[in-house]
C-alpha cells in the first residue's frame, strides 16, 4: 500500500531541498519579463506552501523546473479548486494543473503528453456489508450494478465524466479531507482516489482504522499544465512538453517523485 512517508519534518526537508535545487538552476537562466501566474488548490503532496512560506510539492517542483528550463518564472497562489478554474477561464490567472477536459480546453491550451499519471484506487469501510463484492470490482459498470454511492469533492471532473455520467449516485464535499469523514460515517459506499494523497488525510481525520484501501484500480488521471489561450506563454507549451521529456530522460522526474513517495 502506498502511503506518505513524510510528516511536517518531511515537508520542510522537501522544501529545503527544492530551494537549494532551484537556486542552483536559476543562476544561468535569463527569464521572460512576465512570470506565469499559476492558481492551485492546497493539496499535499502536489503543491502546498510550508509554514516557513515556501512552495513545495512534486507537481510544483516538476512544473516550476520545466518552466525554468524555458526561461519562464512562475508565481503560485492557492485558491479553492472551483475558483482556480474560474480564474483561469477569465484570464485573471494564467495557468492551473489538472486533467484536460473538453470544457477546460475551450479556454485553456495544453501540451501533448501528461507529465504525471495519478492512479486511482477504490476505498471503502472495513465493516461494509458488501466488502467482498467491492474488493471484486473490475469496472465502473460493477459500481452501478452493485448500487454503490460514490463520495467525492466538488469540482472533480474525472468523477463527473466517468461516474456521475453513468448514472451512479454521487455525494460531494467542498473539501477532499471531509470526504473521508463522510465515508467513515457511512454517508456513502466508496471513494475513488489516489492513495498517496488519501492516506495522510485519512490519518489526519482519525479514521484510519475504519477505512480500507482495496486492490481495485479503475483508471489513471493524466495531469497537464493548462494555460489560458490568451496568455502569451501558451504558445510555448510544445517546448514545455519537450522539457518534461528531457527531465524524464535525465531521471529528474524520478528524483523529484522519490522525495515524496514511499512504499510502506
Amino acid at each position: 500500500m502506498w502511503r506518505i512517508m513524510f510528516g511536517r519534518a518531511g515537508r520542510r526537508l522537501a522544501g529545503w531541498c527544492l530551494a537549494a535545487a532551484l537556486l542552483a538552476a536559476l543562476a544561468p537562466v535569463s527569464f521572460a519579463a512576465e512570470p506565469l501566474r499559476v492558481a492551485y488548490p492546497d493539496y499535499w503532496p502536489f503543491f502546498t506552501r510550508s509554514e516557513e512560506g515556501y512552495m513545495t510539492g512534486f507537481f510544483y517542483e516538476i512544473v516550476s523546473e520545466a518552466l525554468v528550463r524555458l526561461g519562464i518564472g512562475s508565481t503560485w497562489r492557492a485558491y479553492p479548486w472551483s475558483r482556480c478554474q474560474a480564474l483561469v477561464r477569465s484570464g485573471d490567472v494564467d495557468a492551473m494543473i489538472t486533467v484536460p477536459t473538453a470544457e477546460r480546453l475551450v479556454y485553456a491550451a495544453t501540451h501533448k503528453n501528461p507529465f504525471y499519471l495519478k492512479r486511482l484506487k477504490v476505498f471503502t469501510t472495513a465493516d461494509h456489508p458488501k466488502l467482498a463484492e467491492i474488493r471484486d470490482i473490475r469496472s465502473i459498470d460493477d459500481i452501478f450494478r452493485l448500487g454503490l454511492v460514490v463520495l467525492t469533492y466538488h469540482g472533480n471532473g474525472w468523477n463527473d465524466k466517468c461516474i456521475r455520467s453513468r448514472g451512479i449516485k454521487t455525494y460531494e464535499s467542498p473539501l477532499l479531507k471531509n470526504v473521508w469523514l463522510m465515508l467513515a460515517n457511512h454517508r456513502g459506499d466508496i471513494v475513488i482516489e489516489w492513495p498517496m494523497a488519501a492516506w495522510p488525510l485519512i490519518e489526519e481525520g482519525g479514521v484510519g482504522n475504519r477505512i480500507v484501501e482495496t486492490d481495485v484500480s479503475l483508471d489513471a488521471m493524466p495531469f497537464h499544465l493548462l494555460i489560458n489561450r490568451d496568455c502569451p506563454h501558451a504558445a510555448r507549451l510544445p517546448e514545455f512538453d519537450e522539457a518534461i521529456k528531457e527531465m524524464k530522460a535525465e531521471g529528474r522526474l524520478d528524483a523529484i517523485l522519490s522525495k515524496y513517495e514511499g512504499n510502506q
